[in-house]
């Protein structure tokens, strides 16, 4: 039935469905990968085929170059033994005419020579005009000759013998065809020997060799079993044959040049040998192929081997090496695995602990461990070997217990033992043994409280000297006060009662020896408390006030050596924290070591000064600088070297604590003291003192 037009005819139910796109893709993928892979395959078995048919090919042409080679070593060989035999028959020729025998013996000699050598078939005796006067013939193969053919003059035999006459040697003919009794023949070659006397020929040996008999008598038995031997002359025509059949499906020739004086043949030898076999060049092959193969796995076996023992030696030497650098080693070590099992102990660790190595390789828990520490140590080693504590870096304190039982401190290091695959396998101990360590302490220690009380004792008379020292100057104040009251309270003669103005002086000078004994009280509670070393009471204080309270004894001192004292405070400066006491004290000893520097008749003018000054300062704190300038002869470097030193002075009336004092009490209250040169002469000391600050209050 037609169907109608626009309407689609439904499919065949048993009609496969196309496969999806992408399946065909993968298909289409996998042929070309296929066939990637079977290309692949069949070009390697077609370079596998090449090869071994290059290898057969080689293999037959290597065979056919060697019987090649063989063939012409033996066709040379040939002629060098035909040619000796040649050479030899010659100088039996020429023998034949020694001693000028007559007809009769010369036939005999030639007689006998024929017999013993066969390739000579007629040897004959003729004059200088080539008549024969003798001839003997070979006992072996008996010719036919035509004497009329060889009287003649154009014979090879007189043609030899007239190109020996020319060359005066031995001269050989062209061969020629001699007819046999039998109907058969043979090729003849003549041979011409002239016997020359007093320069002139006298006659001629004619020797008749067959070209036969040569090849056969004098070509070795063993070459005419294997080859064909022929003498050919140049253009290839075979003058004599002899040799084996053919055998053999392929031809080898050699050809070897026989040149003699007047003729020249070609001694040629024909080899015939089988094609070479496929299945024994393949086998050629595959065995060379083989045999490369050996031995280029032989060395790379050798050099792998090489390697492997040059490997080997050095880790020998490594092992070696860091064998005895652990045995020279001073600290233990110590070697556990992840179970707390010891591994490896090193001898230093041994002779700490006293236990060889077999006693403590393999123990969880060691002998060395204290019974009253074992359980302690026994939680720290499980706590760590769970992974959850790690040593400290700086190390840890631990007793360990000898085997004789005495105890003693070590200090342990741990770390992490990593393999060669960076695997966590344990870890690494090394053990300092500190009980000769705490031992030095313990006599450090009681050696420094020994130092103390040395030390107590030097600062009493420390404090005695410094007391004898600093109380001098309040003394000589209340000596001073002390002379001018009695002197004012003496009357002139005549007189009741002192003055009222003396009395008022009377006054102020015991108001003022009552200030000098307070200050020397404070003097000396300020030095007791230098010498203890502790915190002195700090006050602020200005500048002004510290210069008020030393400059009358400053001035005092001044007017005895006539200097003149100039003070310079700047304006608006803030007050100073520290004790007065001691900074006054200070003031004082420079402004007096100022004016002892000047106490010469040759400095002129002698002037003091005293100056205060911001210094440097910085966020945290402001500092105040005191400079006390004189202008006496200056400092020399060899004493301004040991300046603060105590106990080192250059007058002969000092004590040399006066500057030591000076530098102690500015750095106790973190200034600084120095001195430097002045210009044109002098020297100016210098120190800071910490400014006062509201927020300190």
């Amino acid at each position: 039935m037609e169907r109608e037009e626009g309407v689609e005819e439904a499919a065949p139910a048993d009609a496969p469905e196309p496969p999806p796109p992408g399946v065909v893709q993968r298909r289409l993928r996998r042929w070309a990968g296929a066939w990637r892979r079977w290309s692949l395959w069949a070009l390697l078995v077609l370079l596998v085929a090449s090869m071994l048919v290059t290898l057969v090919w080689l293999a037959g042409r290597y065979e056919a170059s060697q019987v090649q080679a063989r063939l012409e070593r033996d066709t040379a060989d040939a002629v060098v033994d035909i040619r000796n035999a040649f050479a030899h028959n010659l100088q039996n020729l020429q023998a034949l005419q020694a001693g000028d025998p007559d007809l009769a013996s010369w036939e005999a000699r030639a007689a006998e020579l024929l017999a013993t050598r066969r390739e000579l078939v007629r040897i004959e005796w003729r004059d200088a005009q080539l008549q024969l006067r003798a001839h003997a013939e070979s006992p072996y193969r008996p010719q036919h000759w035509d004497p009329s053919k060889r009287s003649s003059l154009h014979s090879e035999a007189a043609l030899a013998c007239t190109n020996a006459q020319r060359i005066n040697g031995p001269s050989y003919s062209s061969s020629y065809f001699q007819p046999l009794p039998d109907g058969a023949g043979a090729e003849m070659m003549e041979v011409c020997l002239p016997q020359i006397q007093d320069r002139r020929v006298r006659g001629f040996v004619v020797a008749t060799y067959a070209l036969q008999t040569v090849l056969q008598d004098l070509v070795a038995p063993g070459l005419q079993r294997t080859q064909e031997v022929s003498f050919t002359e140049a253009d290839g025509t075979r003058l004599a044959l002899i040799g084996a059949m053919r055998r053999g499906s392929r031809m080898f020739t050699a050809q070897q040049l026989f040149d003699l004086p007047g003729n020249t043949l070609v001694l040629r030898m024909d080899g015939w040998h089988a094609a070479p076999s496929v299945f024994p060049n393949v086998l050629t092959a595959l065995v060379t192929a083989m045999s490369i193969a050996l031995v280029t796995v032989l060395v790379v076996l050798v050099r792998d081997n090489r390697r492997r023992l040059r490997a080997e030696r050095d880790l020998g030497d490594a092992l070696a090496f860091r064998k005895t650098m652990e045995d020279s080693l001073l600290t233990g070590l110590r070697a556990r695995d992840l179970s707390a099992r010891i591994t490896y102990v090193n001898p230093a660790f041994c002779d700490m602990v006293g236990y060889a190595a077999e006693e403590l390789v393999g123990q969880t828990s060691p002998p060395y461990w204290p019974p009253e520490h074992a359980h302690e140590y026994a939680e720290r080693q499980s706590v760590r070997m769970a992974g959850r504590l790690d040593p400290p870096r700086e190390g840890y304190e631990s007793i360990f217990m000898r085997k004789d039982g005495t105890r003693f401190p070590v200090m342990i290091y741990e770390a992490p033992l990593i393999n060669a695959h960076g695997l966590h396998t344990g870890w690494m101990g090394s053990f300092l043994d500190v009980s000769e360590q705490r031992r030095v302490e313990e006599l450090s220690r009681a050696s420094h409280e020994r130092l103390q009380a040395t030390a107590r004792l030097a600062t009493v008379g420390e404090m005695a000297s410094l007391l004898s020292h600093e109380l001098n100057q309040p003394l000589a104040a209340i000596s001073s006060y002390a002379t001018g009251s009695l002197n004012l309270l003496e009357c002139p003669a005549g007189c009741a009662q002192p003055a009222p103005q003396d009395l008022a002086d009377v006054r102020v000078a015991v108001q003022r020896i009552a200030a000098q004994a307070e200050r020397a009280g404070r003097v000396i509670k300020s030095v007791h408390d230098f010498v203890r070393r502790r915190d002195q009471s700090r006050e602020p204080v200005t500048a002004q006030d510290l210069f008020d309270a030393v400059l009358p004894l400053i001035r005092l001192q001044a007017n005895k050596v006539g200097v003149r004292v100039l003070l310079d405070i700047r304006p608006g400066l803030p007050r100073v924290l520290c004790d007065t006491t001691m900074v006054e004290q200070v003031l004082l000893n420079l402004a007096r070591n100022a004016m002892q520097a000047m106490d010469s008749p040759e400095i002129h003018p002698r002037i003091l000064e005293l100056r205060v000054r911001r210094a440097a300062c910085n966020a945290a704190k402001g500092w105040l600088e005191f400079s006390v300038a004189d202008m006496g002869v200056g400092i020399a470097p060899e004493v301004a070297e040991r300046l603060f030193t105590p106990f080192y002075t250059t007058r002969a009336e000092g004590m040399g604590l006066g500057l030591s004092l000076c530098r102690t009490v500015v750095e106790q209250h973190g200034g600084f003291l120095g001195h430097a040169a002045r210009t044109p002469r002098g020297t100016v000391f210098t120190f800071t003192l910490p400014a006062f600050q509201e927020t300190e209050l």
